[in-house]
């Protein structure tokens, strides 16, 4: 329901959003016209192989479900750097809290 599937929605966040980092993570973000928000992730093929890069989204979805409290009328993309692949849940929690902290420092919202 709130993920971002098509190849040129991805592309358009890019061009067009707003770019937060960390050191593991880049997070876009876009206003949306909608109320929902919708959320991507993007895992080079470089960081592993699929099972790693799999469970690496799964992770990340289960962590902004519950962990994140997203905005609505905005579209997300986080992107994963080198060694995003190498932390463990908890480390990557702490990693993507930090992501949207610094995002809404940003935005002052």
């Amino acid at each position: 329901m709130h993920s971002l599937k098509k190849n040129k929605d991805f592309n358009f966040i890019y061009k067009k959003g707003e770019r937060v980092s960390t050191d593991n993570f880049t997070l876009f973000v876009v206003k949306s016209k909608f109320f929902d928000y919708r959320i991507g992730f993007s895992i080079n093929k470089k960081l592993g192989k699929a099972n790693k890069r799999n469970l690496l989204k799964r992770r990340l979805k289960e962590i902004t479900r519950r962990e994140i409290k997203i905005l609505p009328h905005r579209n997300y993309v986080v992107l994963a750097r080198n060694e995003a692949i190498n932390l463990d849940f908890v480390a990557l929690k702490e990693e993507i809290k930090r992501l949207f902290t610094k995002y809404e420092k940003k935005k002052n919202i």
